[in-house]
């Protein structure tokens, strides 16, 4: 018996001219911009896609609903996270069966004291489609919490304030900030970051006194250069409070004494274009992580008040051509460093002693990732660091940076039978088309035979000097126990490499991204990792961009594409200044206002380039609130594509009416999607064993 034949929603076509110094281009798909999430044309073809997609997918309802059984089966109910020391408590987050949010608290003295419960997320989420806590930050007195909470999942977040002693929570909520706070020393004061309602950016540094009505808060500081990034910090060590600015290729940092009842910010090197520089304090000295002569970073110190003669500065850690520093953490005693260093982040200590050499921390798997975790305590002789691989769940140790001692604290329970051994991981170097050497990190399950018969997913993002780790995720079993490889494709745009590797994945050498990941395929194909006709391909937001370029240039070598919150329509989005993101994205991109970035965008921007071919089976996903990547892009992109491919292969939006660009906010609910998303690739594989029925072609 035929099945009928499903019909996809049908997008109407307009007239509007999107406008350019560089001439006018029609987008027949632009009506679907709706910036109030209001119109009813546009919710009604949302809802259609939606029902289209449920319809499509309805044959394999059954398996989706299996894999989101199996991956929710192998997380602990009641897990909790390893306590750390602040202040005279023990402060953790732990999760109750059942319950969709975590519970923030902590025990005064010792992890035997009485518990007292912080926040309890799952009250408070009580009545929302969607709820999401930002940011915590307890007063130096332990006595108030303020937090910031997200009810739409748009990152427009409100601040809050609760008394930790009495347990009353304010009637008093800011609006519209950033997630990103710093108390001052005393006690009453807190630094916030108020947003911009049009473009989300978080331009106003304002402090709020307990007690003070909001509309009364001071100015602290302006953003005026909308290509910024503005945050909020404390140094470790208590002293000072930092107000720091980053775009893509500058910085700029402000310090004040935590103490100073005026709060009164001093610079601490202006900002210089291709300057990037980050502080922290210890004793009478800050220590910058700098890129000032060293295109890998490298660490440097200066005496308190002289910050702004460069000649004062002196190396702590110098640069070197073969490892990138990203990140650092300081005790008395030692420096700790979290490098980028043969396409993998590692972790290396310095001791402070005169003549003392610099050491990594030893692995035993080929790919794995390492990064510093909460260490507090500049008194300490202790490293608190994670550790995972594609094959290891996330593992806590305290590492004695003396004696070389590691202690393990916790490794994340994966519940359901799992065991390590029963998987393989490797670490490759895939041949690009340029000469370079792309790093590629897989697992399979042990026993896998290179016959190049069995199944691919690959990965990547590759933007904004985002590296991609080969990092734990229990969910990805599902695919592997089904005979799958799976893959992390470490493409330009990323970091792994160093900052070499980031820069010539941007701008315009942005094409690299694509060729790379292109280049991994075939790589993987050849080498008989998998059979050319079973790879499958995913990324989301800048990789969705990832997903959008390959699905226009090499759609012949992908049996299906998934593409998660997609950022595909790049140049409209970067000739508009009223986006959130557009304006602090011109030097990953490039400004259109300028030709040859204008010319160059416009080659690869994936709804540009949608052409009368055949292309992959696609599952596109998308937020009505997402701030990051409006929904418009994803849905003007499926439209588009449903009017010029020339299959018959599946072609679904996923719109998830109730959250933004991080998808549902609940532990367990964030797997629904994860599921779907399985259940289409192998749905998909299942047709690519078997002729595909022409009654459920769209």
């Amino acid at each position: 018996m035929q099945l009928p034949e499903i019909k996809p929603p049908v997008a109407a076509v307009g007239t509007h001219v999107v406008a350019s110094p560089h001439g006018t281009r029609s987008d027949p798909y632009y009506w679907l911009r709706d910036d109030e999430r209001t119109n009813p044309e546009v919710l009604a073809y949302l809802t259609a896609e939606n029902v289209y997609h449920a319809q499509h997918q309805g044959a394999i309802k059954a398996l989706e609903d299996e894999l989101y059984g199996e991956i929710i089966s192998r997380l602990k109910q009641d897990d909790s996270t390893v306590p750390y020391l602040k202040n005279g408590y023990w402060y953790y987050t732990r999760f109750e069966p059942d319950q969709e949010h975590p519970i923030f608290a902590r025990r005064q003295g010792s992890l035997d004291g009485p518990e007292q419960i912080m926040l309890n997320v799952n009250e408070l989420a009580v009545g929302h489609d969607y709820y999401q806590i930002g940011e915590i930050d307890v007063s130096p007195d332990s006595q108030w919490l303020a937090f910031c909470e997200d009810t739409v999942g748009r990152r427009q977040y409100t601040l809050r304030f609760k008394n930790l002693c009495s347990g009353e929570t304010l009637a008093v909520k800011i609006p519209d900030v950033e997630p990103d706070l710093a108390w001052a020393n005393d006690n009453t004061t807190v630094l916030y970051i108020e947003k911009d309602p049009e473009t989300l950016l978080g331009l106003r540094v304002k402090k709020h006194t307990l007690g003070a009505d909001p509309a009364m808060d001071p100015l602290v500081f302006e953003q005026t250069d909308k290509t910024f990034y503005t945050g909020v910090s404390k140094s470790k060590s208590d002293r000072f409070l930092f107000i720091h600015m980053e775009g893509t290729v500058i910085s700029e940092w402000h310090y004040a004494d935590a103490s100073d009842p005026e709060l009164t910010f001093k610079v601490f090197l202006p900002r210089r274009r291709d300057h990037e520089y980050e502080v922290e304090h210890l004793d009478g000295r800050f220590v910058i992580r700098t890129n000032w002569r060293a295109r890998n970073f490298r660490l440097m110190w200066v005496p308190i008040g002289e910050e702004g003669n460069q000649e004062r500065w002196q190396d702590l850690v110098g640069h070197r051509d073969d490892t990138f520093i990203e990140d650092f953490d300081l005790f008395e005693n030692y420096v700790a460093l979290s490098v980028r260093r043969d396409g993998l982040r590692k972790l290396a200590v310095l001791p402070l002693a005169p003549g003392a050499a610099e050491y990594f921390i030893a692995s035993d798997e080929p790919a794995y990732t390492m990064s510093i975790s909460v260490n507090l305590e500049l008194n300490s002789e202790t490293l608190r660091y994670t550790y995972s691989s594609l094959a290891t769940p996330t593992t806590v140790y305290d590492y004695n940076m003396r004696s070389g001692e590691r202690h393990l604290l916790k490794r994340d329970p994966v519940l359901g039978g799992f065991d390590s051994s029963n998987y393989q991981t490797e670490f490759l170097f895939a041949p690009g088309r340029d000469g370079k050497q792309i790093p590629v990190s897989l697992i399979h399950r042990k026993g896998f035979v290179r016959d190049g018969s069995a199944p691919l997913l690959q990965y990547a993002y590759g933007s904004y000097g985002l590296s991609m780790d080969p990092g734990f995720s229990s969910a990805r079993f599902s695919l592997i126990d089904r005979g799958f490889v799976y893959a992390i494709a470490h493409i330009r745009g990323g970091q792994e490499m160093g900052r070499a590797w980031y820069d010539d994945g941007r701008l315009l050498r942005k094409k690299n991204s694509f060729t790379d990941f292109i280049d991994v395929t075939h790589f993987l194909v050849a080498q008989k990792y998998a059979d050319r006709s079973k790879v499958f391909a995913m990324g989301g937001s800048a990789g969705g961009l990832l997903m959008g370029a390959i699905a226009n240039m090499s759609p012949q070598d992908y049996r299906g594409i998934v593409a998660q919150v997609p950022f595909v329509d790049t140049v409209t989005t970067m000739l508009d200044d009223s986006i959130p993101l557009t304006t602090n994205e011109y030097d990953e991109w490039g400004d259109p206002a300028v030709r040859a970035f204008y010319d160059y965008m416009l080659s690869y921007s994936p709804y540009d380039n949608v052409r009368a071919q055949a292309y992959p089976a696609m599952l596109v996903t998308t937020g009505l609130w997402d701030s990051q990547v409006q929904y418009y892009e994803p849905a003007k992109w499926v439209a588009k594509l449903r009017s010029l491919k020339t299959d018959h292969n599946a072609l679904l939006l996923y719109v998830d009416m109730d959250s933004g660009h991080g998808g549902k906010s609940g532990r367990f609910q964030r797997y629904r999607e994860t599921a779907m998303e399985y259940a289409f690739i192998l749905g998909e594989l299942k047709t690519a064993e078997a002729p595909r029925s022409p009654e459920l072609s769209t």
